[in-house]
């Protein structure tokens, strides 16, 4: 028995998921247990899953203490797994339990591998092609002939089941029995791959030999948008498969694993391992067991990807490193591409931060040589970056009740009669922000929320942004009763499209939103005819500057460059960079050169400055300094405590005493700010406030931070939550 085990009889400290912030103690049954196995026991009348920790820590009545019910048939967590889940626990003060969870979401994770009945596409061709019986055959050539249980095929392709048992009589579906866990097929390193200019090559070459030290290291991948980042990092994701490792690649947006597990298919001959929301719960089950024994080579995922039982764990990719989708912000509060950097120092993997427009946290950190940097300056092939300028619109402004201004509309003209298409881009979701009554000067706000309703005109609804709530668009004011006098002000996405929709009556218009899709398989599709050339202009929100690539865009026009510098965001000048550029980015990728037109009332701006000069180390010089001299991240320490409650009073006097009781935070340097007001200060009935803990950089909060909370008597119906490095303040 090795050291690590405990016999039969001893005591063993589990963790389960259960929202009890400690370990406990349970008899050791026949047979023994290891550190790190996965069991079963009794927690008052249930039983649920979890993990041997560590030798019991005692101090019970024995004749109470409950034996391990089961011991599964899994692979047991790794140390370094079971490391990393402490140590981001320690830091993002989640309680270890609610880590757990993150690392043990897969339905029925010791049921034994049985077969299960599939349907497959057969040889019989339908006699007649309905909708929905489309719909079903759609989902079965997207995933390549692969098949589904009957219930999962149903919901994936929206339909019931009498649709499936109609195909299967006709001979178009058949039943199978599978293996329920097939294994995956096996990537090739030497398969395919695109032929790298020599610069490409270069760098490459770099990241194939961090990933062959068999070490910890960090690189920051820098490259204009079109580079070719995504053909580098694979190389090394190659290196690692080469050396029998595995690779774990991340996204930041679910609609972009489609056409990058395309590339990855194309590079090594195979389609990896995904993980993400929209994956099937018999999937992660299959895929977590997979991870775990070494039979999946490369995960393609989202945040929560890092949080798999990697069992030789040797790359990590974090795609556009800088998006703030990679911040979660529900639950555990953690950023993944801190998260990753974690895993890996203690993996001895590879990481590897891709993006054209870095955080500033990437580019100090590489700056001061704590990570390294490699350049992609130029273009792949024949492209070109985009020519960008600024449309002063105090100058050249559209007629009031406009947003497209006389020299974006040519522009626009042009391209249509070219054959080539336009991209104008507003990150605001809906028709307009805001509806008054020009009666009263009512505002129709949220009934559950303080926030404004936002009109959905092509959902014919107003919608709450906060909490999801709608209600249809009314006809007459509902504080003063009278009608017609409601009025949309400001634009959306669905505004500037009516209103090109107007300018140019026999272009074909598409919106894309976060709110105009059904599901991420429907938001494929739409790409995909986008980029085949099935619209002349595009209007869409932020999820357009996500790493899509349509070949006859040439222009690209930014409806309202102002809105990020608006409100006194800590981050707000370097999203706005970050989003301009990255949007910008699109237009020109193939043969023909691009032009991106800024539209703003501040031309003069640093940020706009920047932008259109594309002088980027400049920037991120001048908003370092900025950030150094207010002692803000990265050059100090910030957390943010988030106090909610349905009493706004109770809400407030805790946050009083909170920062009455501050002292020793104090004593460590710190400033303690708050209570105030949220800027949305009532959220589904509940009411917020936020206070800010701001201290120098070399001060370890955490431990001050726990010790603070815990020192404060909270009633139950308020809640206090901490937010170790924020990323947003509302």
């Amino acid at each position: 028995m090795a050291m690590s085990d405990l016999p039969a009889g001893a005591l063993a400290a589990v963790l389960t998921a259960e929202p009890l912030d400690r370990l406990l103690d349970y008899r050791v049954p026949e047979g023994g247990v290891a550190m790190g196995d996965f069991v079963v026991v009794p927690l008052g009348p249930r039983r649920v899953a979890g993990v041997v920790w560590g030798p019991g820590q005692g101090g019970f009545d024995p004749s109470k203490i409950r034996t391990i019910a089961a011991v599964l048939d899994v692979p047991p967590m790794r140390a370094e797994l079971r490391e990393f889940l402490t140590r981001a626990a320690d830091y993002t003060l989640t309680p270890l339990s609610a880590m757990l969870r993150l690392a043990t979401r897969v339905p029925d994770l010791g049921a034994p591998p049985g077969s299960r009945v599939l349907l497959q596409r057969g040889g019989g061709t339908p006699d007649r092609l309905t909708p929905a019986r489309a719909r079903v055959l759609d989902v079965l050539d997207e995933h390549g002939g692969a098949g589904f249980p009957p219930g999962e095929l149903a919901a994936l392709a929206g339909v019931s089941s009498s649709v499936l048992k109609g195909l299967e009589s006709q001979g178009v579906l058949v039943r199978i029995a599978a293996p329920r866990d097939m294994p995956y097929p096996r990537l090739d390193p030497r398969h395919g791959g695109h032929a790298l200019s020599d610069g490409q090559a270069q760098v490459a070459a770099e990241l194939r030999a961090r990933v062959d030290a068999l070490a910890y290291s960090t690189t920051l991948l820098k490259g204009v948008t079109g580079s070719g980042k995504t053909e580098v990092y694979l190389e090394a994701v190659a290196q690692a498969l080469a050396r029998g490792r595995q690779a774990l690649v991340l996204l930041p947006e679910i609609a972009l694993t489609g056409a990058f597990l395309d590339r990855v298919e194309a590079r090594f001959g195979a389609r990896p391992a995904e993980w993400h929301s929209g994956v099937t719960g018999a999937e992660r089950r299959r895929l977590w067991h997979a991870v775990a024994k070494g039979e999946a080579q490369l995960v393609v995922g989202a945040r929560s990807a890092l949080f798999l039982p990697f069992r030789d764990l040797g790359l990590i990719v974090v795609d556009e490193e800088h998006d703030s989708s990679y911040k979660q912000e529900e639950g555990a509060l953690y950023h993944a591409r801190d998260m990753a950097v974690l895993r890996a120092s203690l993996s001895g993997a590879a990481v590897v931060l891709a993006s054209a427009t870095p955080s500033l946290e990437t580019w100090v950190n590489a700056r001061a040589g704590k990570y390294g940097r490699l350049d992609l300056a130029e273009r792949f092939g024949t492209a070109l970056l985009p020519e960008m300028r600024a449309i002063d619109m105090r100058a050249d402004g559209p007629a009031q009740g406009a947003w497209l201004s006389p020299p974006l509309v040519e522009e626009i003209r042009t391209r249509i009669a070219a054959g080539e298409q336009s991209l104008l881009f507003l990150n605001r979701r809906g028709y307009a922000p805001l509806t008054l009554c020009r009666a009263c000067g009512h505002q129709l706000g949220c009934h559950q929320c303080d926030a404004r309703l936002v009109e959905h005109r092509f959902l014919k609804r107003l919608v709450c942004h906060q909490c999801g709530e709608s209600e249809p668009i009314p006809t007459a004011c509902p504080k003063c009763a009278v009608e017609g006098r409601l009025a949309a002000l400001g634009p959306g996405v669905e505004r500037v499209a009516e209103e090109a929709a107007a300018l140019f009556p026999d272009a074909r218009i598409a919106v894309l939103s976060s709110d105009q899709t059904e599901s991420a398989r429907s938001l494929k599709a739409r790409i995909e005819q986008i980029a085949s050339g099935g619209a002349d202009i595009v209007v869409g929100t932020q999820i357009v500057a996500k790493g899509h690539n349509f070949p006859l865009l040439t222009l690209v026009g930014v409806v309202d460059a102002d809105l990020g510098l608006m409100g006194g965001d800590l981050r707000g000048a370097e999203r706005t960079f970050q989003l301009i550029r990255q949007v910008a980015g699109r237009a020109g990728r193939a043969e023909k050169p691009g032009l991106a037109l800024v539209q703003t009332y501040q031309p003069q701006h640093a940020v706009i400055g920047a932008i259109l000069q594309g002088d980027e180390d400049a920037f991120w010089q001048a908003e370092a300094a900025a950030r150094e001299d207010a002692g803000a991240p990265p050059f100090g320490r910030m957390a943010g405590i988030i106090l909610t409650g349905p009493d706004e009073a109770r809400v407030f006097e805790v946050g009083r005493r909170l920062a009455q009781s501050a002292g020793a935070l104090r004593k460590l340097g710190a400033e303690v700010y708050g209570p105030v007001a949220a800027p949305i200060a009532r959220i589904r009935g509940r009411f917020r406030a936020r206070m800010l803990v701001k201290g120098p950089k070399g001060v370890l909060l955490q431990p001050a931070l726990s010790a603070w909370r815990a020192g404060v008597e909270v009633p139950a119906n308020v809640r206090v939550v901490i937010d170790i490095d924020p990323q947003s303040f509302f």
